[in-house]
Parts: structure tokens; C-alpha cells; sequence
């Protein structure tokens, strides 16, 4: 479980970096909010790296706090999707079709390192949970760019960036209600 998580980790955290870089090429909402969620989720892997071993509430506390940042995540794409929607201008389909593919590969390969964890408590769930919006994510930002592409408009963008923020909400909100029951469940250490 420790080296599938540092290798999630760092394969989280090189993606934030090219996504990052690549969305100041794009202009794309989509892929800023899929690059934002690759750093959460390297925090996230790095989190649940630091609560292996430890006792289970310290477990479900720290779910708690992923829970709480994967709604924040949410909450944010939201509301940077309104702003870009009222800038008016369509991101670069070629740069984000790219780097989204890329982000593909490297989710699916992080889901089937992770595959075993989907049903445990809810610090490793999460980092499941995590992942998988990450690589429907993804398949989202490719309809989006095919779209953009398409139309030479960036609504496409904007609803992909609304699905993600709707994803992260959803999850976040998963995580911290089975956080919450955890929490008020005495479980012997």
C-alpha cells in the first residue's frame, strides 16, 4: 500500500506541474481545475501516506480534512468557470485534447495501483475516490476540447469545468459523511 501510494504521489504531482504549465497555453477552465486537482490529490496521496498506521481516528480526521478540501476544490472550479464565462474567450483545443490524454494514462495507471483500496475506510476510499473523478475528469476535458474544437466557442469548457466542480462537491461530500460516522462510531484501536 506505502509505495502504490508515493507512486500515486509523485505521478500526481509531476502531472499538477504539466497541466499547470500548459493551462497558462490553453486558457482552458477545464484543464486549470484538472491541474488544481492533481496538486490536491498529491497532498491528498501525501496525507493518507502520513496516516498508515495510526490509529483510526486520526484516520477518519485526516478524511475529514480531504473530504472538506475536495468540496473547497469543487466550490472553486465553480465559481472560476462563472468568471470564465464571462471573459468570453475559447481556450486552445489542441494544447488541452494533448495534456488531458496524457493525464489520462497517467490516472489510469494510478486507479490500478489503487484498485484494492476502493471499498476500505474512508482515508484510503478517498484516495480512490480522488482518482477515479481524476480520470473521468479527464475523458471530460478530451469531450471538451473535441467541443471547443467543434464549435470554435468555450462552452464546452465551461460545462466540463462545471461536471468537475459538481464531481468534487459529490465526492468531497461522500467522504466527509463517512468520516462524520466514523468519527461517532467507537472503533477499538
Amino acid at each position: 500500500m506505502r509505495r502504490a501510494l508515493w507512486i500515486a504521489l509523485l505521478i500526481n504531482a509531476a502531472m499538477f506541474g504539466v497541466e499547470f504549465a500548459a493551462d497558462w497555453k490553453a486558457g482552458s477552465v477545464s484543464l486549470l481545475a484538472d491541474a488544481i486537482d492533481f496538486l490536491g490529490d498529491a497532498a491528498n496521496f501525501g496525507i493518507a501516506l502520513a496516516m498508515l498506521g495510526m490509529l483510526p481516528v486520526w484516520r477518519s480526521r485526516a478524511a475529514m480534512l480531504k473530504g472538506l478540501s475536495m468540496a473547497g476544490f469543487g466550490i472553486f472550479v465553480l465559481r472560476r468557470a462563472i468568471w470564465q464565462a464571462s471573459q468570453g474567450q475559447p481556450p486552445e483545443p489542441f494544447t488541452m485534447g494533448a495534456i488531458s490524454l496524457l493525464a489520462l494514462l497517467a490516472n489510469v495507471s494510478v486507479a490500478v495501483l489503487l484498485y484494492a483500496f476502493r471499498e476500505g475506510e474512508a482515508n484510503m476510499r478517498s484516495v480512490w475516490l480522488c482518482t477515479r473523478n481524476d480520470a473521468l475528469g479527464n475523458i471530460a476535458v478530451l469531450l471538451a476540447a473535441a467541443g471547443v474544437f467543434g464549435t470554435g466557442q468555450g462552452w464546452p469548457d465551461l460545462a466540463v469545468a462545471v461536471v468537475m466542480g459538481g464531481l468534487a462537491l459529490s465526492a468531497g461530500s461522500s467522504i466527509i459523511r463517512q468520516a462524520r460516522q466514523e468519527l461517532l462510531t467507537p472503533v477499538s484501536a
